[in-house]
């Protein structure tokens, strides 16, 4: 299933990264998580902002009061194939949304992977999903997670797993809600988004979350972000 929230006992996180986690909820009932990369610009997955339904966002903000902002454009990269993510390959799963007015909270780095890149490499995931499967009311808090690479990351996709569980138990990983989270890594900059959330399993590759979060690294698309970014005359 595509990742919805963070689960294994994340924390909240209501400041720093926690302050660029936005929801994205669609006139279909589904719901994902985004990040802002500039005052009117959210990033996103490409799964999660399909055609046929309207979007809103809703920014938090410190004092935890939703605030509901208009969506004025929704582009999805070209090359991304849905069935490809779900079998959980790598796809184009990148999106971006223009707002119709500026976001009150603050905006993240946008960056690319420090490369090589190598398994046991740590990354910091953040999404405002549910922290128990199935459990709709247990979202809506923004979370973040440091998980570490595993398998043979690269441009295409990376494999994040709980340093503890390693994907065999139940640990730490996106769920119901975080797909289009930020991905961050901390490079001498500060923390930067490398990527978004795309999947997650459950222990050893089952159903569910806790096990492997999937994520497509902005490497190959981050000059696509900028382009559709220019076209709508917000430039990062």
């Amino acid at each position: 299933m595509p990742a919805d929230a963070i689960v294994g006992g994340a924390a909240p996180s209501a400041d720093g990264i926690g302050r660029t986690i936005v929801s994205i909820v669609g006139s279909r009932g589904n719901f994902c998580s985004g990040a802002l990369i500039a005052p009117t610009l959210v990033l996103t997955v490409a799964h999660c902002v399909q055609g046929g339904a309207e979007y809103k966002i809703v920014e938090y903000g410190a004092n935890r009061q939703p605030r509901l902002q208009d969506v004025k454009n929704v582009a999805t990269h070209p090359q991304f194939n849905m069935q490809t993510m779900l079998a959980h390959r790598a796809t184009a799963d990148v999106a971006l949304l223009q707002l119709s007015s500026p976001a009150k909270e603050k905006s993240a780095a946008l960056g690319a992977p420090q490369l090589p890149i190598v398994p046991g490499a740590k990354f910091t995931i953040a999404g405002i999903g549910v922290t128990v499967r199935g459990d709709g009311k247990s979202g809506g808090i923004v979370r973040a997670a440091d998980l570490i690479a595993t398998g043979k990351p690269g441009t295409l996709q990376i494999r994040l797993v709980d340093a503890l569980g390693q994907g065999a138990q139940a640990g730490l990983g996106a769920c119901t809600g975080d797909s289009g989270g930020p991905v961050f890594e901390d490079q001498p900059s500060g923390p930067v988004i490398i990527g978004v959330i795309s999947w997650s399993t459950g222990p050893n590759g089952s159903a569910g979350c806790g096990g492997l979060t999937g994520v497509t690294p902005l490497t190959l698309y981050r000059d696509w972000i900028l382009q559709t970014a220019r076209q709508w005359g917000s430039a990062l």
